[in-house]
């Protein structure tokens, strides 16, 4: 069984052994400080580009207490929601190649799967933001498996976290943000096999901005750059 996505374990690897010198991969660097952020990976939209691929419903978004976004953010499942919107909207405009499957059609998908299929918003998508994951972790793989086959999609990104923290001034951190502003948006992105139940992608995407959409537009432009 052929993988679309195969080329990518090898730039995730890639990756790791060009950093290995000074920042272990997904660890700390030699001097005891934090590593320093990597860039953000370009989702690998000529892989399935012509395929129907799952947009999951954003699970975990939290912002920094340093930023003055919570009454904007105080709603959960309106943030949710609008974070949803905003990552479909992008995937359609900036990679219209593929037929994404945004969540409010898995959701009439799984409502109408005669209870084959939960809440797709429910899912414990959250545990894909660990990079180390090559996997996807038990009970979650049975779920993406019935809900890909209601949907008729073999591929799923999942926006596995999105944060906001207070915009770092560092050059390491300036030279891996998209865009400018207070705060900026890292937002895991993972893009997952059913089939074989593995990962195939896995970056974070990073979008500076003076409020909360517009750095997650910018870290959702990073992902799929080369557009205005």
């Amino acid at each position: 069984m052929t993988n679309p996505l195969k080329d990518n374990y090898l730039v995730r690897s890639a990756w790791c052994l060009g950093v290995a010198a000074t920042v272990a991969c997904g660890g700390r660097s030699r001097a005891g400080a934090p590593p320093a952020p990597q860039p953000t990976l370009a989702i690998p939209v000529t892989n399935i580009a012509g395929q129907r691929v799952m947009v999951l419903p954003t699970t975990l978004a939290l912002a920094s207490d340093s930023l003055p976004w919570h009454e904007a953010l105080s709603d959960r499942r309106a943030t949710l929601t609008r974070a949803d919107s905003v990552l479909g909207a992008l995937l359609n405009d900036r990679a219209p190649e593929v037929n994404w499957v945004l969540p409010p059609e898995l959701r009439r998908n799984a409502e109408l799967s005669a209870g084959m299929v939960g809440d797709p918003g429910q899912f414990p998508t959250a545990t894909l933001r660990y990079e180390e994951l090559e996997e996807i972790p038990g009970p979650l793989q049975a779920q993406l498996r019935n809900l890909a086959a209601v949907s008729r999609a073999r591929y799923g990104i999942v926006p596995a976290a999105l944060l906001w923290l207070p915009t770092d001034t560092a050059a390491a951190m300036r030279a891996v943000v998209r865009g400018s502003g207070v705060g900026t948006a890292e937002l895991t992105l993972v893009i997952v096999d059913t089939r074989l139940s593995r990962i195939g992608f896995w970056t974070v995407a990073r979008g500076a901005g003076d409020d909360p959409w517009t750095a997650l537009a910018q870290a959702v432009k990073a992902a799929l750059p080369g557009l205005p």
